[in-house]
């Protein structure tokens, strides 16, 4: 481990020097694992570290330059460009033809930050071999990175730390001086806070340790961390990949009719600072989606939420939205309208433009009445029970669809037979 600088951020004074320090990502690090096995090959090679902040990428990617006496690099995608690329590339050059011939390990923080030509800069360089690249990402490298550079390059997932890793933190922490003893329950509620996020936990550490020694404590009791700590930082990024997978979760515990899982991943999303505007869009998605007609109430009770949010705003006008979500979760189920929609747009996009058969068209002038436009229409008000059985209003020569098929569930099993009594009217009329 680092020895003790005051000045230094903690974090940089726990980071670890040698891989039996890293704390968590066993799955990769342990004895016979991927990234381990990479390490003891004495083989680098270019890689792709996906994972949440906090989590090491940093620290791996230097401690693969430390196992392989490579020259280290850092580019940071969000302030570098392809200036940074071409000086890495002359100082790589530099380095491997000198006397020492050392390797280089180009590492790229925040690699989805670059666009596709500044990605695409590093590649013939990857391929000759002049530098191990690797890239760091807390998004989905499946999106964010170019599939030529994704080609060339391994993909390791790595986890948020958990508790116990995050207790051997604060263990370590107390061990070089650095903050003052915690009582469980504190210890506890910052382990939360940190949500999975080393670099969180110790900046954290780091900032009590300052508050605590200006008021001389001792410790750290669960009170005054609540005092000093104030409002919880954000859990997520707004923009970012583990905000669709919350959201991703939370329609599906709306679809899969669990109203407590539904509440949980709400007040997540709200936790973590989604925009409760943005959440009841979505709500109002999940109704024509997956409720539909089912419970064509569901739709109303949505908007009506939206409405009540914009009136009363946080923190008054959430609960209407918590209101919307359970009543989304328990009400019955139907895609059947979502998949007659998207079948009917498919339908069309393959089929030519048919005309619209004559008795269909509307005839407002004279002429349009001598071409026949609208002859022989049945006005469905004159005929008995409101139908006009047997008329047909699909294009002339096209067959007969059927892109709605209501499900046994809710109001559309009214539906169902509704549509099935008039299917047996149109047989009869026919």
């Amino acid at each position: 481990m680092a020895t003790t600088a005051p000045h230094q951020p903690l974090a940089e004074r726990l980071r670890p020097r040698t891989l039996g320090e890293v704390i968590g990502q066993q799955q990769l690090l342990g004895e016979g694992m991927a990234l381990r096995l990479a390490f003891e090959s004495g083989q680098p090679h270019s890689c792709i570290l996906w994972g949440p902040p906090g989590v090491g990428k940093t620290t791996i990617a230097r401690l693969m330059a430390d196992a392989f006496d490579a020259q280290f690099i850092t580019i940071s995608a969000v302030l570098g460009g392809v200036k940074d690329i071409r000086e890495a590339v002359e100082q790589a050059q530099a380095v491997r033809d000198g006397l020492e011939q050392r390797r280089t390990i180009v590492f790229v923080d925040e690699v989805h930050r670059f666009n596709k030509s500044q990605q695409d800069a590093f590649l013939p360089h990857v391929e000759s071999g002049l530098f191990t690249f690797i890239g760091a990402t807390t998004e989905n490298p499946s999106f964010e990175v170019n599939s030529a550079l994704l080609s060339r390059a391994a993909v390791y997932v790595l986890q948020p730390l958990g508790e116990d890793d995050l207790r051997q933190l604060v263990t370590r922490a107390q061990g070089i001086g650095a903050v003052p003893a915690i009582e469980k329950a504190a210890e506890d509620r910052l382990i939360a806070y940190a949500d999975g996020d080393a670099r969180r936990l110790l900046n954290t550490l780091e900032t009590l340790a300052v508050a605590a020694g200006r008021e001389k404590l001792e410790q750290v009791s669960d009170a005054w961390l609540l005092r000093v700590l104030g409002e919880r930082m954000r859990r997520y990024d707004k923009g970012g990949e583990q905000f669709y997978d919350t959201i991703s979760a939370l329609h599906k515990s709306v679809r899969g009719s669990d109203p407590d899982a539904a509440l949980y991943w709400f007040v997540r999303m709200l936790d973590g600072g989604a925009d409760p505007r943005y959440m009841a869009r979505r709500f109002i998605r999940m109704a024509a989606e997956d409720i539909g007609l089912a419970d064509p109430r569901a739709l109303r009770l949505a908007l009506d939420a939206a409405e009540v949010y914009e009136r009363l705003g946080s923190p008054e006008g959430e609960l209407a939205l918590a209101e919307c979500v359970v009543y989304l979760a328990v009400a019955p189920k139907s895609n059947a309208v979502y998949k007659a929609f998207n079948e009917a747009k498919a339908f069309v996009k393959k089929d030519g433009s048919r005309p619209v058969p004559m008795h269909l068209r509307n005839a407002p002038t004279k002429l349009m009445k001598d071409l026949d436009y609208g002859k022989g229409y049945r006005y469905a008000h004159d005929e008995a029970g409101g139908f006009a059985a047997g008329e047909n209003y699909l294009p002339d020569g096209m067959g007969a669809a059927q892109f709605y098929r209501p499900v046994e569930r809710g109001l559309e099993i009214r539906i169902a037979d509704k549509l099935r009594e008039l299917k047996k009217l149109n047989n009869q009329n026919n």
